[in-house]
């Protein structure tokens, strides 16, 4: 994809399309990547939407990573918000 770091080169199929929660303090659509810290990763799209509820700060989304970046912090990508 255009503009994203490639999957890290330690292991085959490491970056992946996944579930997630991204942890915000304050929203800002226009981020696309964030540091794996950020990230906590489910099995299916509605557990991700659930455990979202119940924070103000924690909003579902598809991700793709992780991925090294060249500062050498693990990150993953924004690819649609739940």
């Amino acid at each position: 994809m255009h503009g994203m770091v490639p999957p890290d080169p330690s292991g085959e199929g490491v970056s992946q399309t996944a579930y997630a929660t991204v942890y915000m303090p304050k929203f800002k659509a226009s981020r696309n990547r964030f540091p794996a810290s950020c990230i906590t990763l489910y099995a299916t799209a509605q557990e991700a939407v659930d455990a979202a509820c119940h924070d103000d700060k924690r909003f579902a989304a598809m991700v793709q990573g992780p991925s090294k970046s060249s500062e050498g912090q693990y990150i993953f990508y924004l690819r649609q918000w739940l």
